[in-house]
């Protein structure tokens, strides 16, 4: 089991020959009969005539502090490797670093490092919080930029600031835990220590072949005066052998002033000077350094943090004879104030290449295939080219080699300490079929250095447009039954695979289905036959009385409640929820669009059509029983231990994804399929239907809200009072500001739920999560795909306005919304976007995309390179008209 890195999707069937009728939702745009070279490299990968993915960006920028390096009784991962001891210890599972890069089973890393001549270690790693340190959470504490990519990594470019001043680790800890939840957060500009200088540092690769790679670094000292700066580049072997008793380690050496690392899966790869500049090589062990860790009488001479030592102390920690499995080669870099110096390395077989014209080719050809992606009305090096492009650079930077056996985990390793007994009923316990070691796209390298679900599906949609085999391994993955539960549960994320993420798996295939052309129905084929058995888990797990109203919890809406709903109080009762039921209708709306794909070209998919078709009414008929008639909105209800139901009055995104449960069935393909179109006309005329709308031209909505109740909740979600935000649509009301809710569960009442357009002031449910009023991005994805789909059936049959404008039809409506996203990282009259907040000091052309927005001034919050999902701004710049 490998990743995308190092092997050939076996999804990726040629379309079948012949006409086909055209689907429902058409492409985004018709394939280009042309391939560009960025192009023709990802043909050349899937065709398997060249791997061009077998180096990528695929190192973390964080291990240590997760699930799967946590050997702790009490589960505190963060605790157990905090980053204070990161450079001290191998790890067990992967590896991370500074524009980290590594083959697709990370055999082989390399990294940058650096020191300042001031910090008491090497800068090897991106700092950062611990969510008991933070006063908002985990937060990583440092600047740095994914500037540019292509979906090969032929093409990458990273961006960094670092200090000349000693990094302030100790003002950043005191001052953040002296602080409370209703103070901000104190990042490193506000420390001071960037204004009395920094290094920027701009990092540009580019691919000669698949196996040579051409590095070049360009330090600018952005200080008063002239400094030295100490530069590492560092290759080295994952630890794979300490774990395995009598296991032989790979070796790396230095040979006339190269390092040679040799695998034997990875082969042989060479890091060498091309400065001419006579770096230093140094040679240490990737090994735990046990007296500086634990306090061991004895340990290896040359331990991992070995190079660093030596560098910042001079110690005698690293081998005089060049043999080891990590080396760097240590330059000493010296530069005026203002002024710029570069420094060119090759990584790979060691071929001779120009490296100044492959740098200069694979720039000009990641322009043309960026600016291949673009629509009609987005100009090439447009603000809003730019978006998509470094939204797209986001994803590729932000995967990740993923290795976690959890059986292996659970018994621990032969030769070391077995786990703490605790282990076998924690975390993860009932996860022991679960074998990761693939590339996959994680939500942030840094923050969420791990896949999750419901977000790994929101990056397809966005990747199928630049690299549409990708997006499909990576949905089809997750459905495999090496992640797949037996019960047919998908794995949540690493901190509880048995949580439930909303269902957005087939929502997520019909999306990237289309984007990529509409015509690979073997993708879709092989995803429908999991998610019938994911759905039918959801069935029969999520709704206990059977009467198709659903719980699910927590469902990713993090603090979007009175209280914890996933682990309701004893004697509360039980909550049926307004986003688990309609996520539920949505999903099974889009089983039925993957099965009517399906039976265009195999009649058989009729039958399984119907069935979806039925069940969706049902579950929009029981929706009826949390339609509140006094606000107009959907509630979770809480049905009591005495039977009564008390509506959990909280308007929220939970209420609006009954918007996103509606899909478009064609006449032309009820004429295709006839056995679907007669039970559904026969279903139609003898069932209580009213979920089912019928235009003139014969087309059907499929949709959970009505039009007279769809008209309701948008006056609430297009009222600036209420969920609308100058920047999309807000998670939580505004109106709770000045109303909040509070409710009384088994005999106490609730902490009050009240507007909160930044940082979260209640911690219910994850560290600095908060659903109570910023703008996140996937559920205005959502809504917006519903608003135009629906649009675009009912015309002006059905319209909405927004603040001071006229009434629309829908489609329109979604399209301002979608402008509203955009406009977050837009320049704005001081040039700066608004995702910036006050801040005035990311570089120029350079964007961050936050893993949500203030609800009212739009600066970015939570993760800061939350480039998964917010890369969804990407889809809406590339489909502007969905």
């Amino acid at each position: 089991m490998t990743g995308p890195a190092s092997s050939v999707p076996s999804y990726a069937f040629p379309p079948p020959a012949g006409p086909r009728p055209a689907s429902d939702t058409p492409p985004s745009r018709p394939a280009s009969p042309l391939l560009d070279p960025e192009r023709q490299r990802l043909a050349e990968t899937r065709e398997g005539t060249a791997n061009w993915k077998r180096f990528g960006p695929w190192l973390a920028e964080r291990a240590w502090g997760t699930v799967r390096e946590d050997y702790s009784a009490d589960g505190e991962a963060w605790d157990y490797l905090p980053y204070e001891e990161a450079h001290r210890t191998a790890y067990r599972w992967n590896e991370d670093g500074l524009a980290g890069l590594c083959d697709g089973e990370q055999y082989v890393c390399f990294a940058l490092a650096f020191w300042n001549g001031r910090d008491d270690h090497l800068k090897e790693r991106i700092y950062g919080l611990s969510g008991s340190q933070g006063n908002h959470g985990e937060d990583a504490k440092e600047q740095w930029w994914y500037a540019d990519a292509t979906p090969t990594a032929s093409w990458l470019r990273w961006h960094y600031r670092y200090p000349q001043q000693a990094f302030p680790y100790e003002d950043l800890r005191t001052t953040n835990a002296a602080r409370g939840k209703l103070d901000p957060e104190y990042e490193l500009a506000d420390t001071g220590v960037l204004d009395h200088g920094y290094w920027d540092l701009d990092l540009s690769v580019a691919k000669a072949t698949p196996d040579d790679l051409v590095l070049r670094l360009t330090v600018t000292n952005a200080g008063p005066a002239a400094d030295t700066l100490h530069v590492l580049p560092t290759l080295w072997l994952r630890d794979t052998w300490t774990w395995r008793p009598g296991a032989v380690p790979p070796t790396l050496t230095v040979e006339d002033g190269v390092l040679v690392a040799r695998h034997k899966v990875a082969g042989e790869v060479r890091l060498r000077d091309g400065s001419g500049t006579g770096p230093e090589p140094l040679v240490c062990d990737n090994v735990t350094d046990l007296r500086g860790r634990y306090g061991a009488p004895d340990g290896p001479a040359y331990p991992k943090n070995g190079i660093g030592d030596h560098v910042v102390h001079g110690a005698a920690t690293v081998n005089p004879d060049g043999v080891g499995t990590k080396g760097a080669l240590h330059h000493q870099v010296e530069v005026g104030p203002g002024a710029s110096v570069t420094l060119t390395w090759h990584l790979g077989s060691g071929a001779e290449v120009d490296a100044d014209a492959v740098l200069a080719v694979r720039a000009a050809e990641a322009d043309v295939f960026h600016d291949s992606l673009l629509p009609a009305g987005v100009e090439p090096g447009s603000a809003r080219a730019a978006i998509a492009r470094q939204a797209l650079a986001g994803l590729v930077w932000g995967q990740c080699f993923y290795h976690y056996n959890v059986q292996q985990w659970l018994d621990g390793d032969p030769g070391e300490p077995p786990p703490p007994p605790q282990r076998r009923s924690g975390r993860n316990s009932r996860w022991w079929h679960l074998d990761n070691r693939e590339v996959i796209s994680m939500p942030d390298a840094w923050e969420y250095p791990w896949y999750a679900a419901w977000d790994l599906a929101f990056h397809t949609v966005a990747l199928a447009h630049a690299d549409p085999d990708l997006a499909k391994e990576q949905l089809l993955l997750l459905c495999r039954e090496w992640y797949m539960a037996p019960s047919g549960q998908l794995p949540a994320y690493e901190w509880d695979f048995g949580d439930v993420n909303p269902p957005v798996h087939a929502w997520a295939a019909l999306e990237v289905f289309h984007i990529s052309g509409g015509t690979d129905t073997r993708f879709l084929e092989r995803i429908f036959h999991k998610l019938l058995i994911n759905h039918t888990w959801w069935t029969n797990r999520e709704d206990k009385e059977g009467n198709n109203v659903f719980e699910g919890g927590f469902l990713g809406l993090d603090n979007i409640g009175a209280f914890d709903r996933s682990h309701l109080p004893a004697g509360a009762g039980q909550l049926e929820q307004a986003d688990a039921t309609a996520w539920m209708a949505t999903y099974t709306l889009d089983l039925l669009g993957i099965a009517l794909n399906l039976a265009r070209t195999d009649p058989a998919y009729e039958d399984v059509a119907t069935k979806f078709f039925e069940h969706f009414t049902y579950i929009a008929r029981a929706m009826d029983s949390l339609w509140d008639e006094q606000d107009g909105f959907f509630y979770d209800v809480l049905e009591r231990p005495d039977g009564t139901r008390t509506p959990v009055r909280i308007r929220s995104v939970a209420g609006l994804v009954s918007l996103c449960a509606a899909r478009v069935i064609r006449a032309s393909t009820l004429a295709l399929l006839p056995d679907f179109a007669a039970r559904f006309r026969w279903f139609v005329d003898h069932h209580d239907a009213g979920c089912v709308q019928r235009s003139e031209n014969g087309d059907h909505l499929l949709a959970a809200v009505s039009p007279d109740r769809l008209r309701r909740v948008l006056s609430i979600a297009l009222d600036e009072g209420e969920l609308l935000s100058p920047y999309g649509l807000r998670s939580l009301s505004k109106a709770h500001a000045e109303h909040p809710f509070s409710i009384q569960v088994a005999g106490s009442w609730t902490p009050p739920v009240d507007y909160e357009p930044a940082e979260s002031t209640n911690f219910l449910f994850g560290g600095n999560s908060n659903w109570r009023g910023p703008v996140w991005m996937p559920l205005n994805a959502l809504v917006i795909t519903a608003l135009r789909r629906v649009g675009r059936f009912q015309g002006e049959a059905l319209t909405a306005a927004l603040p001071g404008g006229p009434q629309q039809p829908l489609d329109r409506i979604g399209d301002a919304l979608a402008e509203r996203l955009v406009s977050l990282l837009e320049p704005g009259p001081d040039g700066q976007p608004p995702a910036a907040g006050p801040r005035d000091d990311w570089p120029e052309g350079l964007l961050l995309f936050h893993e949500y927005f203030h609800g009212d001034t739009g600066a970015g919050l939570g993760a800061s390179h939350q480039t998964g999902w917010t890369a969804l701004l990407a889809d809406l710049v590339l489909r502007p008209h969905g």
